[in-house]
């Protein structure tokens, strides 16, 4: 006879390796984290408890609230342009044509290159001087259109969220295209003999039979962007003048350049909760679709 309990007692042995790391890695860090926020602390000296003036210090912060909207850009630069060119880019690539294996590579190939190196890349292609964009402007005769990419505070923004498009759309190219390969053929074939065009296969067929993933595609999109810290650090450092400064790297400046243990602390926590408001408002949304057609 299958014996559940033994059963359970054995998936629960088989993850507690894995549930130990997750616990030491992120779940010890926040509360570790929470708790110094409540403390002056620079590291070095005794802490001091001060209750919630960090927590009241951040929303008075003009820095803080730059930082945040610059977490805003890059957040809608995912939805709307890197989810969007993943999502095209995966139709064009679900073809049985020669060479299609090499494309596909080619375009996910940036997700698996590290940060510092596409940072180092991009830094070279926004040179003022002898970058690869201001020099093809020179070439074709548009010299007034050159810019100093990273080094205008009004566009600086702007030019890094190219940077995390390129380094992102790849995956989910990979993600739509997996997503696009389950939809059975079979349904795909009925449109067809309705006569359905490819806009509409694409709108009444293929769209909706992933939803799903693209929900969970948003939701990455969202947490990656508060995770954009390593490439933002090494092509710009969150200058000038913070103008590409995010959360996190306004976090890491007032924790370990400031020695201002206990407002990065805080900081981070307000980071976690603010994601996680997001993220709950996302797939609240998707659960309230989903349950509406449910009922239809």
């Amino acid at each position: 006879m299958y014996n559940t309990k033994k059963a359970k007692w054995a998936v629960f042995f088989g993850l507690s390796p894995i549930l130990l790391i997750y616990v030491v890695m992120a779940v010890v860090p926040i509360i570790i984290s929470f708790y110094y926020s409540f403390y002056d602390w620079n590291g070095l000296t005794d802490r001091k408890f001060i209750g919630l003036e960090n927590y009241i210090e951040i929303f008075t912060d003009s820095n803080f609230w730059n930082s945040f909207k610059n977490n805003i850009i890059i957040i809608l630069a995912g939805l709307l342009v890197t989810i969007p060119l993943g999502f095209c880019t995966a139709l064009a690539l679900n073809k049985a044509l020669k060479g299609i294996k090499f494309y596909r590579m080619a375009f996910f190939l940036p997700v698996v290159i590290s940060a510092a190196i596409i940072s180092l890349v991009w830094g070279f292609v926004f040179n003022v001087e002898h970058g690869l964009i201001n020099s093809f402007l020179e070439m074709i005769g548009l010299d007034g259109l050159t810019r100093n990419w990273l080094g205008n505070p009004n566009i600086a923004i702007y030019s890094v969220s190219v940077t995390y498009i390129w380094s992102n759309f790849g995956l989910y190219m990979v993600i739509f295209l997996a997503a696009i390969q389950t939809v059975p053929k079979e349904i795909i074939e009925a449109a067809l003999i309705d006569g359905a065009n490819g806009w509409v296969r694409l709108w009444k067929v293929i769209i909706p039979s992933i939803k799903e993933t693209m929900v969970v595609a948003i939701i990455f999109s969202i947490s990656s962007s508060f995770r954009a810290f390593d490439l933002l650090f090494v092509l710009t450092g969150g200058g000038p003048s913070k103008s590409t400064e995010i959360m996190t790297l306004y976090m890491y400046e007032n924790t370990f350049q400031f020695m201002r243990f206990g407002y990065g602390s805080a900081i981070s926590v307000v980071i976690l909760v603010i994601s996680f408001i997001v993220i709950s408002i996302v797939q609240f949304s998707a659960n309230t679709d989903r349950k509406k057609k449910l009922k239809h």
